[in-house]
């Protein structure tokens, strides 16, 4: 008890140090942003869709500008924004600790000062990587401490244009329909936001759904005590679940790898410095296509501690090289077979990640055709490609979709795609390491429309403007 009120009284302490250097650094303190109303019904300058990181990372930097009517809405329960207590299985990031998250150049919102505060100073030194659920709980810290409120439980269901400049989002409760006009929308709905997570064919055709589960999805591990479990996938989240599945008892986990070998080295880990994340948006077309082409073809290995995690278990298998070519299920068993043998398990766990494909998403459902992909407006490469580089979203440097034809869709500026589709355009695949670029980007993308929209109401305003500062004697 003594050392929980100490913990308290420390993160108080810290919580007073940052409000006073938000007060300090408060400059223009200025509600420029004039209200709008439609049929009597007051527009949200910005509507973020998503309560992650991303999303409350975004309300914070668009609060320090003056923008504050905004709403950030996410569809997860209240405390469970992002995937850190859903599907993200590791124990650690894979970020250094030493990242720049959403502190926006305030060291006392950093998560070292957080976790200084909780631990101690010297704690940080002993810290190798920061543990997935302290994570969690420093965005919760930081939600609460700059006053960003999340709105819990909605999900979109349609986006509509009333006008170039004005958005209508459709949301849906357990119990209840709502709609939000808005003259922004930012979707910063997580890693699958422009498209869905992918199960090949090959399984959702031949097996029962209760017999395997996408590594995305809630899995009861605790059911697979004493079961042979069979991974298809070699990424991280595949080597993570094989832990977690480990560790629950399973009396057998073998992973199945396509590629021959697993990956060494972490092309993502080589993009983390700060001229290729704030300037790769300034490179033409064709290098930027060269760039993700290579990137996307080297692959990331799995984290060595979700490797060591798993090999740590005599009953860990793996298998690279492997490609399915028939799946049945029979008696309770689910048989793998490939040319080479046959296999049965009793449950079956998919880590194959995503796939970008607009026509996924339902609020993009009724404009989906006409935003703009890279397939659209890059045809001339040089470099062929197989990860499908031509179905992400060509988007603007502030992050925006853009129209497959000049003229055709303008109210597509007014939406703004923070999530792993603006891979291609923008090198920001949502995480945490590119927060420091992308955010500040995607602000000033914001802001500048907001200006931009009532610049003639604003030159009003300076001809009408008559607060008297000098007087002659």
């Amino acid at each position: 008890m003594k050392k929980l009120k100490s913990r308290s009284m420390r993160l108080e302490k810290l919580e007073t140090q940052v409000k006073k250097e938000l007060d300090y650094l408060l400059y223009p303190k200025r509600n420029w942003i004039k209200e709008k109303l439609f049929n009597g019904t007051k527009i949200v300058d910005v509507l973020i869709i998503g309560g992650g990181q991303n999303g409350i990372s975004l309300a914070f930097r668009l609060m320090r500008e003056g923008v504050n009517n905004i709403k950030v809405i996410d569809q997860a329960p209240k405390f469970k924004e992002g995937p850190w207590t859903e599907f993200a299985r590791m124990k650690t990031l894979r970020s250094p600790k030493y990242i720049c998250g959403p502190e926006y150049g305030f060291p006392s919102l950093s998560f070292r000062y957080w976790w200084e505060a909780i631990h101690g100073v010297k704690s940080w030194f002993r810290l190798d990587k920061i543990p997935k659920d302290e994570w969690h709980e420093y965005l919760q810290w930081f939600k609460k401490t700059t006053g960003v409120e999340v709105l819990n439980g909605l999900r979109v269901t349609n986006i509509n244009s009333i006008s170039e400049s004005i958005l209508s989002v459709n949301l849906e409760t357990i119990d209840s329909k709502d709609v939000i006009l808005a003259r922004n929308v930012v979707l910063a709905n997580g890693i699958e936001g422009c498209g869905t997570w992918y199960t090949p064919k090959i399984f959702h055709d031949n097996l029962p759904a209760y017999s395997y589960s996408h590594s995305s999805e809630s899995i009861n591990f605790k059911a697979l005590t004493g079961k042979r479990v069979a991974i298809i996938g070699g990424g991280a989240s595949a080597f993570d679940n094989a832990a977690v599945a480990l560790d629950h008892g399973a009396s057998k986990v073998e992973l199945f790898i396509r590629r021959k070998t697993i990956p060494k080295v972490n092309p993502n880990k080589w993009m983390e410095f700060s001229g290729f994340l704030r300037h790769y948006s300034d490179l033409d077309d064709e290098i930027k296509w060269k760039f993700m082409n290579l990137i996307f073809e080297r692959s990331q290995p799995p984290t060595q501690d979700s490797y060591n995690r798993c090999i740590a278990h005599n009953n860990f298998y793996y298998q690279t090289g492997c490609n399915i070519q028939d799946v049945s299920y029979k008696n309770n068993l689910i048989k793998l077979t490939t040319e080479a043998w046959e296999k049965e398990f009793d449950y079956l766990i998919i880590a194959t990640g995503f796939i970008v494909d607009l026509s996924c998403r339902p609020e993009l459902r009724n404009f989906h055709d006409v935003i703009a992909t890279w397939g659209d407006k890059f045809k001339e490469s040089t470099h062929p490609t197989k990860f499908g580089l031509e179905s992400y979203p060509y988007l603007s440097s502030s992050f925006q979709f853009t129209e497959k034809l000049p003229g055709s869709a303008p109210f597509l500026r007014r939406i703004y795609c923070y999530n792993y589709g603006a891979m291609m355009s923008l090198a920001s695949n949502s995480s945490i390491t590119v927060l420091k670029f992308g955010i500040d980007r995607l602000c000033y993308g914001i802001t500048k429309e907001l200006f931009l929209e009532d610049s003639n109401s604003f030159y009003d305003d300076l001809l009408s403007f008559d607060s008297i500062e000098f007087m002659e004697r």
